[in-house]
């Protein structure tokens, strides 16, 4: 992919959820001891949309993952993830759907007892019935996919922390989920690391066209998922060409007090005219 398409990058979510929403949340409220978390929030991501969540500590943006997981479950409203709703679901009636979810933890949780490769391996090694050469390939084709083929004998505590964070997304996507979920996958890296985390997301989200949900508290991480493309014969992210739009859409979900305050595209954020969001975006 020499040039990205011209295609728009403006919000889906302004439409009706369809059958082709992945993720729909409807009135969805949910409180701990008694302290309201989130206040029926209703947004819904599109398939083949990426939608960057955000918002102070506290404002809910990783519960919206564990309920998107089935982690949680919601006092009220309604989630419906990969066309089936979920709101109540017992946990064993989960473990298919999760099957088909890619989950990038905060701080990778990656298991310090095993290799990388075991790491990688371990959602297929989980399933079970598979033998040493099916499981070597996937692992060794995932772990090129973020260029770290040369680790798959090393245990986590020889990476750094940004080589930690690469494994995650590669034992993320080795069963190569519909549904992309990143909780703060850039928190605590230095600004270099950290867009390099950001450019193998992009890399991620343009070769499959995988529907994605990303928390995190750097907004330059979602402006760079915005204004860039995975330019595949170069192999590394360009900036979008003036007058071009990616072919992934992008939207922005900001959350205030347990509710949403801002769901829509690049162009509607830099406008805005509301002085909260004006001041969190500057």
């Amino acid at each position: 992919m020499a040039a990205p398409p011209s295609v728009t990058t403006e919000r889906l979510s302004g439409t009706q959820p369809s059958a082709s929403s992945l993720v729909v949340f409807e009135d969805v409220a949910l409180a701990f001891e008694g302290t309201p978390v989130l206040k029926g929030i209703s947004f819904h991501l599109a398939k083949g949309e990426t939608k960057a969540i955000f918002g102070v500590a506290g404002s809910g943006k990783s519960t919206i993952l564990k309920l998107t997981l089935g982690l949680l479950k919601p006092d009220a409203g309604r989630i419906y993830v990969l066309g089936e709703e979920i709101s109540q679901r017992k946990e064993e009636d989960l473990f298919e759907l999760r099957r088909r979810i890619g989950m990038v933890f905060q701080e990778s949780a990656l298991f310090d007892s095993l290799t990388v490769r075991e790491n990688v391996a371990f959602r297929l090694l989980e399933e079970g019935n598979v033998t040493e050469e099916e499981v070597d390939q996937p692992v060794r084709e995932a772990l090129s996919f973020v260029e770290l083929e040369n680790t798959v004998d090393m245990f986590p505590s020889e990476l750094s922390g940004g080589m930690r964070r690469r494994v995650a997304i590669a034992r993320a996507m080795i069963t190569h989920p519909e549904l992309m979920l990143y909780d703060s996958p850039t928190g605590g890296l230095d600004p270099v690391t950290a867009t390099t985390i950001i450019e193998l997301i992009i890399k991620q989200r343009d070769v499959f066209k995988t529907s994605s949900l990303l928390v995190t508290h750097r907004l330059q991480d979602a402006f760079i998922m915005a204004t860039h493309y995975f330019d595949r014969r170069r192999n590394r992210m360009q900036p979008l060409p003036p007058g071009t739009r990616s072919e992934v859409p992008m939207g922005f979900l900001i959350l205030r007090d347990g509710k949403i305050i801002f769901d829509g595209g690049l162009g509607e954020l830099v406008h805005t005219q509301d002085e909260y969001i004006r001041e969190y975006i500057s």
